[in-house]
């Protein structure tokens, strides 16, 4: 007797829930992208109580990818959940929070810098150049969070390759943990300082390419004093 042939229904079904799932990733991305935004531009302003019945009707879709996104950010810390309050989105950063976070990186990103003029392979020390490539085709800080978005990713995925390329696993988790370049930027980016980063940064690939730890270490340390007293502007002009 042949075997019977497979239920079209049941094929048909699974077709469809596959071809659904890219869909509602790609709503999720865009929610959170959005929500993102306001909270960087500051339209929803630090430490204001999130909606998500309000971001949902604002943006014309379900709460679940609202709270999809909100899970994200709070991953990112950008916004915090506080029991029988919600989601509030996290107060800016004080000079004092701005000094200590760069205090940490200043502990952890020039070794790590040395280390990767270590121990990168191939294929890392191209990912870094090649990051620092694409960082030199989009604009800078200035202007809404959606004018230099791609560059603050771009930076971020920098300094995190660096890291990688270190061979130590604690240090890169350490090093991406800290979430720094979302809170710096939300400050409210410094005009013009996307082409001081990038000679930074390519001063930081330069040393790394050719081997050498202790310029690594040096321009990767120079990088982030620099883009510390950058950052510090903002209070002095307050």
């Amino acid at each position: 007797m042949p075997a019977p042939e497979p239920p079209v229904r049941a094929t048909g079904a699974g077709t469809s829930e596959r071809s659904t799932r890219p869909a509602r990733q790609a709503l999720s991305d865009s929610v959170y992208e959005d929500v993102k935004a306001m909270v960087m531009d500051h339209e929803i302003a630090p430490g204001a109580r999130v909606g998500i019945e309000a971001l949902s009707r604002a943006l014309g879709v379900s709460p679940t990818p609202v709270r999809e996104a909100l899970a994200r950010l709070e991953s990112d810390g950008l916004v915090v959940k506080r029991s029988l309050s919600g989601y509030r989105a996290t107060e800016l950063l004080t000079r004092q929070g701005l000094e200590e976070l760069f205090e940490m990186r200043l502990l952890l990103e020039p070794r790590a810098a040395a280390l990767a003029a270590c121990h990168a392979d191939e294929g890392e020390l191209d990912a870094v150049e090649a990051t620092l490539e694409s960082m030199q085709a989009h604009p800078g800080p200035g202007g809404p969070y959606s004018s230099y978005r791609d560059f603050a990713a771009l930076d971020q995925c920098f300094h995190d390759a660096v890291a990688e390329a270190a061979h130590r696993p604690l240090l890169a988790d350490a090093v991406e943990r800290l979430h720094s370049h979302l809170h710096i930027f939300r400050l409210s980016g410094v005009q013009d300082a996307g082409d001081p980063t990038l000679d930074e940064h390519e001063r930081v690939v330069r040393a790394i390419l050719r081997r050498h730890p202790e310029r690594a270490a040096e321009a990767m340390a120079a990088h982030l004093t620099r883009s510390l007293e950058r950052q510090l502007t903002r209070f002095e002009e307050e």
